[in-house]
């Protein structure tokens, strides 16, 4: 299966948490049947990118790069390569690249989509990134490195986070919420918590 079958696939078989968010879904899904290159970089002014955020297992810290580029704090993410089989290997790819993590726990289930406006990514103009966000779980003691794009990786408590982008709140938030939806699952008796933000 070609990375585009397989993005196709991926995200028709995705059930979105929230109205919004099945907006997205479907706007990801016209990009894709519009443009046989809709994963690639030199897609212009939009194309799929892929990335992961970290959460600590008990959900209470998560793991941050700050970008060079951006100068912010983000998640770990980027441009979809032609060795890449999915998109979740993707993200899984640029996760290891970006936060030299070499422990973690990665959901193939996409965590949550965003668009969103870039102006470094090409010299042609603004680009939008339609980003697919995944899930990774690493114990805050898992080795990390900062890599050449970041100016530092660091782990933050989930309820003291640097100044970023709303996204990332928005993210973060709904990371934090499916890993204790889990945690709640499997436990005796356990409620299941709130749904990931929009």
């Amino acid at each position: 299966m070609t990375l585009h079958a397989s993005a196709v696939a991926a995200l028709s078989g995705w059930s979105a948490p929230t109205p919004g968010q099945e907006q997205l879904r479907e706007r990801y899904l016209v990009h894709l049947a519009a443009h046989p290159d809709g994963l690639a970089k030199a897609c212009f002014p939009d194309h799929l990118t892929a990335g992961a955020i970290v959460v600590s297992p008990d959900a209470r810290a998560v793991l941050l790069n700050h970008h060079r580029k951006a100068d912010a704090w983000l998640a770990f993410g980027g441009h979809l390569e032609p060795g890449d089989a999915s998109l979740a290997d993707g993200a899984r790819r640029e996760l290891v690249e970006e936060s030299g993590l070499t422990s973690f726990t990665f959901d193939d289930d996409p965590l949550s989509l965003d668009e969103h406006a870039v102006e470094f990514c090409s010299d042609r103009g603004t680009v939008h990134h339609l980003d697919v966000r995944f899930l990774a779980t690493a114990e805050p003691d898992a080795t990390h490195a900062t890599s050449e794009e970041s100016l530092d990786v660091r782990w933050w408590p989930v309820d003291a986070l640097p100044a970023t982008f709303d996204d990332m709140y928005v993210l973060i938030d709904a990371a934090v919420a499916r890993v204790r939806a889990r945690q709640s699952s499997s436990t005796p008796g356990g409620g299941s918590s709130r749904a990931p933000a929009e």
